[in-house]
């Protein structure tokens, strides 16, 4: 057995060599053929395989938490079309590289509805990765300094599914924008986007400051795309409603009338 598994290791059979003492004793219980056993083996590398990528994957993902989408609370946020949100977990989006929009107030759900989308874009095989708005930006505008700054433009084009978090949590400065147009455009009908973000379209020009500029990244992320707004209160009000702190909730609650948008809706973008 020792010199069997010694191969093992050696063929790089991973998933064989830690399941080969079970299975010998389960295909003498069931007095499997030689072809049942050798099955059963495959699938176990097979499998192991699987999770070996899905841990390598998920670990460059970079997801600020682990954000199941079992753990979303739909009846606190019931402007959002749960067969919407059931269409984007299937990751067709992904291969018809389109993109998701999650347009709403801080704290409605936005970034975990993302990474849920994201984490089931991992147990496809997919590549993704997650970062916030300002993270990539920084990262980019410091790549000039040595000379990397298309390396890490290639950074952001490789995964199959790229989640931008927190656009328009502020202004942006010029350069940076001229950056994040950079991304937007070379992943445009080449790889999927989502994106969360407090601002809706409208107001996107007070972020990139010139309103051309704005204008082509809205045109680029908006074709193809499925827009999800979000009506509803922050779930960090959630407890506090619990407890009576009402002048604090409602003060939270109307900040979302600040959008002048019907959050209900769901828009799908076309040609």
């Amino acid at each position: 057995m020792n010199t069997l598994k010694a191969r093992l290791r050696e063929f790089k059979l991973s998933g064989i060599y830690k399941s080969i003492e079970e299975r010998l004793s389960f295909a003498k219980e069931r007095n499997l053929s030689y072809t049942q056993f050798l099955e059963l083996l495959l699938e176990d590398e097979a499998n192991n395989r699987k999770d070996n990528s899905f841990r390598k994957r998920y670990a460059k993902a970079k997801f600020p938490a682990h954000k199941r989408i079992e753990d979303f609370d739909f009846s606190f946020q019931p402007s959002i079309n749960r067969r919407v949100i059931n269409d984007c977990l299937t990751c067709s989006f992904i291969k018809e590289k389109r993109n998701v929009v999650f347009i709403g107030n801080p704290g409605t759900g936005k970034t975990h509805l993302s990474i849920a989308i994201g984490i089931n874009a991992l147990m496809k095989g997919y590549k993704v990765l997650f970062t916030s708005v300002s993270e990539m930006l920084r990262n980019l505008n410091a790549s000039k300094a040595d000379n990397s700054y298309y390396q890490k433009v290639s950074f952001y084009l490789a995964p199959d599914l790229l989640i931008l978090d927190e656009l328009g949590f502020k202004r942006l400065p010029g350069y940076s924008a001229d950056d994040f147009f950079e991304i937007i455009s070379k992943r445009y009908e080449k790889g999927s986007l989502i994106i969360t973000t407090n601002k809706t379209f409208e107001q996107w020009t007070d972020i990139f400051t010139d309103a051309v500029l704005a204008g082509a990244i809205i045109d680029r992320i908006v074709h193809h795309s499925t827009i999800i707004m979000i009506k509803g209160p922050s779930y960090r009000t959630k407890n506090l409603k619990k407890r009576g702190n009402k002048n604090w909730f409602l003060r939270e609650f109307n900040y979302g009338k600040k959008f002048g948008v019907d959050y209900g809706i769901l828009l799908d973008f076309e040609a």
